[in-house]
């Protein structure tokens, strides 16, 4: 998954694939909200087939692991800058804050705003000094994800291979019979395909007039359906059908789109100007693993699943985390990166022009 988003950004940046079909793709990725489509099925349909009980344990506990581990992560990044002498505040606000703030659209546009409102300094300049952060750290955690997938593979006690909660061995899709009714999971499928798209208009709908990403207002929507009982156990069987085909016959060809459109390969190269940029970035997402690897065995979670969902606040928003998830073979996971991405960005963002305000 590391060779599929990251070397058509390296084959883009060499002009080895026609300019042509650059520009196909890159219209489809950046006018499209199928990104964000696909982001809901994966969504909905991981979170149809979930046990109820456990789906409101591990999004309670994963929340708690990412606030400790994004702090974690901020402690040692500054750490690191201060011992290699770089300059505290633009090492917080330029290198460390841009890793968890969301990626672009969400993270590292509002802060480029914020900063050249507050500091006097040009908003695009600002923008490109954030953008290769961005890139660097959703990098780093997809290698991250990638090592603990093989560390799973070697080491089964310490992962639940998609499930978060320890001392859960099978999701309830696993067990789920068919209805009296006899439809087919292909049938359930389409239902649950066509319940995801309802949710996602609604859900943009509500994002009119509520400041929440569409993202979150979907999983806080299923979330509702789930606790009140209103998911019937053929949906749940849909809702894992449609999870297995989104996973296996569109990521490939998205993860494609992301590297072409969406992971300029020049920003990446640009972060090896300065060593000591590298030695921050990689400290702070060692940090925040680490923190989500351990931190998630306090709080009752399977240690590397709980490391590779909170990896997904580094870097770059809702792209990233599909990249990390992939890699890590864990994309049922989506809906807890999304809380680690969405939210834990707008927490990042938000206090981060507080202080600087405080500070300028």
């Amino acid at each position: 998954m590391l060779v599929i988003t990251f070397l058509p950004a390296f084959l883009v940046y060499q002009k080895w694939i026609p300019e042509q079909s650059v520009k196909i793709i890159d219209d489809f990725m950046k006018h499209t909200n199928f990104l964000n489509l696909f982001i809901i099925f994966i969504v909905v349909g991981s979170m149809f087939s979930m046990n109820r009980k456990i789906l409101l344990k591990a999004t309670s506990r994963i929340f708690a692991a990412l606030i400790a581990s994004q702090a974690l992560g901020i402690l040692t990044g500054i750490g690191i800058a201060f011992l290699l002498g770089l300059d505290i505040k633009h090492a917080v606000f330029f290198i460390i804050v841009p890793v968890m703030a969301g990626g672009v659209g969400e993270g590292a546009l509002p802060l480029s705003i914020g900063y050249s409102t507050m500091m006097g300094l040009n908003q695009g300049q600002v923008f490109a000094q954030l953008l290769p952060c961005v890139f660097m750290g959703g990098l780093i955690g997809v290698i991250y994800a990638g090592l603990l997938n093989q560390l799973g593979l070697k080491k089964s006690a310490l992962t639940g291979y998609g499930q978060l909660v320890k001392g859960v061995e099978k999701s309830l899709s696993e067990n789920i019979h068919l209805p009296a009714s006899g439809k087919s999971n292909f049938e359930n499928g389409f239902a649950v395909l066509g319940i995801s798209i309802a949710i996602y208009f609604i859900s943009v709908l509500m994002n009119a007039f509520i400041a929440l990403p569409v993202p979150i207002i979907v999983l806080i929507l299923v979330i509702l359906l789930k606790i009140v009982g209103l998911i019937p156990h053929y949906l749940e069987t849909g809702g894992k059908v449609l999870y297995k085909f989104t996973v296996v016959g569109i990521s490939p060809l998205l993860l494609f789109g992301v590297g072409v459109a969406m992971t300029p390969w020049e920003d990446l190269i640009s972060v090896f100007t300065d060593w000591r940029v590298i030695v921050v970035l990689l400290s702070v997402v060692s940090a925040i693993v680490i923190g989500g690897f351990f931190i998630g065995r306090f709080t009752g979670l399977n240690e590397i699943d709980s490391a590779i969902v909170i990896s997904c606040c580094s870097g770059q928003g809702g792209t990233g985390a599909l990249a990390i998830l992939a890699a890590g073979e864990r994309m049922e996971l989506m809906p807890f990166a999304q809380v680690a991405v969405r939210i834990g960005g707008a927490i990042v963002v938000t206090l981060a022009l507080n202080l600087l305000k405080w500070t300028s």
